[in-house]
């Protein structure tokens, strides 16, 4: 497997290659830009281009996260749970990518590029909550500088080590690839078993929200749990009647209910994952009527738009 005209390619035209492979990833593209700046860094010594490669790294990133700030600016929580329906663990995804984004403020940005999925979805997210676009920008450049310059380094301090690892694969692609394959395909198959896992627990019966409505409306109303995240429902309020929760506080949550109490739990997540996943903790505490909201938090609030129609 001859990989010399990519050498050649990057030795020749190394901002171009670096911008495009950058702003691909950073698009959400599945194409890994950090190979293409360990290479690029490996070859900056001899090519004198590494202020060139990290200016074209930034400004890409920062191009392809400002465009994705935009959606999500314009679009809100819709982009994320869109951007999480394309992963393979859907369900932990809004969640964990709220929970990091609330935990750590503005400096997700600039972690961000460092965290494997995270650094597409924290833009739009960042848009959502209607960041400042002046804040937004310094610390997408920030990060991408931070990111794209490590990479940089890292592959002209190793250049020997680089250097090596083109050679085998030039003489051995074909026994690299096959071992690369391997060890995706095995991560892979781990993450499809967790998927299988959890389309299992979704056998749990569930409520619609007319069933809800009504419910609501009789003489024993059923209890509402609202997995939301904290920066979703500081946006647009916490649901009337309900009680706001996570996973991690659930029995503080429900400590004062009754076992037999008809409880519902939503939230704003691909597949109701974390509305299902409480079901099924609550069970395990003892309680004995639980049952997730299909569809969520989007499908209650359209309920709503009917009846005051």
């Amino acid at each position: 497997m001859d990989i010399t005209p990519v050498i050649t390619a990057i030795q020749q035209h190394a901002d171009w290659v670096v911008f495009v492979s950058v702003l691909t990833q950073q698009l959400g593209l599945p194409i890994p830009a950090v190979p293409t700046l360990l290479v690029a860094g490996s070859l900056a010594a001899s090519s004198g281009q590494a202020g060139e490669m990290l200016t074209a790294a930034v400004l890409a990133s920062v191009i392809a996260d400002s465009l994705w700030y935009l959606t999500g600016r314009a679009f809100g929580y819709r982009v994320l749970s869109g951007l999480c329906r394309l992963s393979i663990n859907p369900g932990s995804c809004v969640s964990e990518t709220e929970s990091r984004f609330v935990r750590w403020g503005v400096w997700s940005l600039i972690i961000a590029k460092f965290i494997p999925g995270f650094s597409t979805v924290a833009p739009p997210i960042a848009g959502s909550l209607r960041m400042r676009p002046s804040s937004f920008i310094v610390a997408a450049a920030l990060g991408a500088a931070l990111w794209a310059g490590a990479a940089i380094l890292v592959g002209w301090w190793w250049r020997a080590q680089v250097g090596v690892a083109i050679d085998a694969m030039s003489n051995h692609g074909t026994g690299v690839i096959t071992a690369l394959a391997l060890a995706l395909g095995a991560w892979l198959i781990w993450k499809l078993w967790q998927k299988y896992r959890f389309e299992q627990m979704r056998i749990i019966p569930f409520i619609s929200p007319p069933e809800l409505a009504a419910a609501l409306a009789s003489n024993t109303p059923p209890l509402m749990l609202d997995f939301r995240g904290a920066a979703m429902i500081a946006q647009t309020g916490l649901v009337a009647g309900a009680t706001q929760a996570s996973l991690g506080d659930l029995p503080q949550s429900v400590r004062h209910w009754a076992k037999d109490d008809a409880i519902v739990t939503f939230c704003a997540c691909p597949q109701d994952a974390t509305a299902v996943k409480a079901a099924y903790a609550l069970r395990e505490l003892g309680y004995t009527s639980v049952r997730p909201l299909t569809g969520g938090y989007e499908s209650w609030v359209r309920q709503l738009a009917r009846q005051a129609t």
